[in-house]
């Protein structure tokens, strides 16, 4: 009789809004009968979940800054050192130091799944002592890797010929969605779905939405600055700026498909942002959303490969504005492109990768 793998998912989340790691473990469970753990943190304002594999969130004294990593992955280890697994999957530097040392001391497989070029984001570009600490992690547990991937073939290279170890890509894109009638916004609608952190732009959409009186933006997500920006809306009055929060997968999905042109703006600030190739995206993509996006290699190059939307082209608000308004007046234009791509840009395709990584 043949034994039943086992998979452990680390991430320092709360689980509730990683689509990521969720289609991994879909993936896992449905084509490789794996039994699979999702583990990452509970937090205040964590809500109920419910997935078809099994979770678990630790509850740590410690949310924030430094000490945080340090005792998740204590915490971490630990439960690694006496948990039943055969595989244990790191996303993330902020996993790996956990993953990689229970993983040799217990002799099991490791696969280190890296969603960013971790000590190239903007939180760290402007902070070089703590940026050192992690480039030491990064030198100390990332050569030797037998099983590694990431999102996108810019950032593969620069891991592979940094530590010459083999990188599969395998792109964040969302699970295929069957085409159908949507009631789009009464009002003309844009859309940005993801963290509100430093870089994404969104301090730029909001101030072109003052140009932008007959439309409205919807943001949907949580993060560091979501209390700086609604300040900024509240004191430019600007009556066409809603703030969702954090929506369930199938609700941010629901909203995304309502919309008229889906934004993605990051900013370049640091090497993971100029390559980076968001999952906001692509489901914008699946939801035949018109995309409006940085004018960034890996971005751009979707964008024009697929003549799904267009590229920025320029960073001023009133000219946004402008190239908004002349999308918003095609965006039935975009429609067989977008549907075209869809076929294409889906879960589906991409865990192909993901299957023949994961057999053992």
């Amino acid at each position: 009789m043949q034994k039943q793998t086992h998979v452990i998912i680390c991430v320092t989340n709360d689980l509730s809004t990683d689509q990521r790691v969720h289609k991994v473990a879909v993936s896992l469970q449905k084509h490789l009968n794996y039994t699979v753990t999702l583990t990452g943190r509970h937090l205040q304002q964590s809500k109920k979940i419910d997935r078809p594999y099994q979770t678990k969130r630790f509850r740590l004294l410690i949310n924030s800054g430094s000490l945080f990593y340090l005792c998740y992955n204590l915490r971490l280890f630990i439960y690694l050192l006496f948990s039943k697994f055969t595989i244990v999957v790191s996303n993330d530097l902020d996993t790996l130091p956990a993953c990689r040392v229970a993983a040799a001391l217990r002799r099991k497989k490791l696969v280190f799944d890296s969603h960013e070029l971790f000590t190239e984001v903007p939180e760290l570009v402007h902070r070089p002592t703590i940026k050192r600490i992690w480039e030491l992690i990064e030198r100390i547990f990332i050569p030797g890797i037998q099983r590694f991937y990431t999102v996108c073939r810019p950032i593969a290279h620069i891991y592979a010929n940094k530590y010459h170890v083999n990188v599969s890509v395998i792109r964040n894109v969302p699970f295929r969605q069957p085409p159908m009638a949507i009631k789009k916004f009464d009002q003309p609608a844009l859309i940005y779905q993801g963290a509100l952190n430093m870089g994404r732009g969104i301090e730029l959409m909001i101030e072109t939405m003052k140009y932008l009186p007959g439309f409205i933006l919807i943001i949907c997500g949580t993060g560091d600055l979501e209390n700086e920006l609604k300040q900024i809306v509240t004191d430019q009055k600007l009556e066409n700026v809603v703030f969702k929060g954090h929506l369930a997968f199938a609700d941010l999905a629901s909203v995304t498909r309502r919309a008229h042109i889906g934004l993605s703006w990051e900013e370049n600030l640091g090497k993971n942002y100029y390559y980076a190739l968001p999952n906001k995206l692509f489901d914008y993509i699946q939801a035949q959303v018109p995309v409006m996006v940085s004018d960034l290699p890996a971005m751009a190059e979707i964008v024009t490969n697929y003549k799904v939307g267009e590229v920025i082209q320029s960073r001023q608000p009133e000219k946004l504005a402008q190239q908004i308004q002349n999308i918003y007046d095609k965006h039935h234009t975009f429609e067989p492109a977008l549907a075209r791509a869809a076929e294409v840009l889906c879960w589906e395709n991409e865990e192909k990768t993901l299957i023949d990584l994961y057999k053992i």
